[in-house]
């Protein structure tokens, strides 16, 4: 119990000072992971791929689009003529938020791994992920249904 403890904990204060940090810019975690994956998502992005990749559902992803499509963060570009979805697009206003919201995200994780050597830090990557992977089969097995990420591993994103 100790080990789920602590990384509960671990996330949930991370997570705080994300929320803190981006605020003090008008952004959420939410908001910049949809811009950063607007941005380097390799492919036609659409809202069920964000609900899918955010591990939440289509009328949560949804609000939130509305919201930042309102504020010009991105665009939604409707169905046509052999494109059979909603094709989602980064604004000029939004590319540069999602930069600012990278920028502070950088800032929080060089602050909670500066007291780690470059060893320390390269196995922590690897621990995560074997972690990360262990799980998505484990929610696999669960929904019965396929994994939500690419097989190949995390969309890889430009810092």
């Amino acid at each position: 119990m100790n080990t789920l403890a602590l990384l509960r904990q671990t996330w949930t204060v991370v997570n705080k000072v994300c929320d803190i940090k981006l605020a003090k810019v008008g952004l959420t975690p939410e908001k910049v992971a949809v811009m950063w994956m607007c941005r380097d998502y390799p492919g036609t992005l659409t809202p069920a791929e964000i609900s899918r990749l955010l591990f939440r559902e289509a009328q949560s992803v949804a609000g939130l689009l509305n919201r930042m499509e309102k504020d010009c963060l991105v665009k939604r570009i409707p169905k046509r003529s052999g494109r059979p979805f909603t094709e989602l697009k980064l604004t000029s206003k939004g590319e540069q938020l999602c930069s600012l919201g990278i920028k502070i995200y950088k800032e929080i994780i060089l602050d909670l791994t500066s007291d780690l050597a470059p060893e320390e830090r390269e196995q922590f990557h690897t621990t995560l992920q074997r972690l990360q992977h262990k799980m998505f089969d484990e929610l696999q097995r669960e929904r019965g249904e396929p994994l939500a990420v690419p097989v190949e591993g995390p969309i890889r994103l430009k810092w």
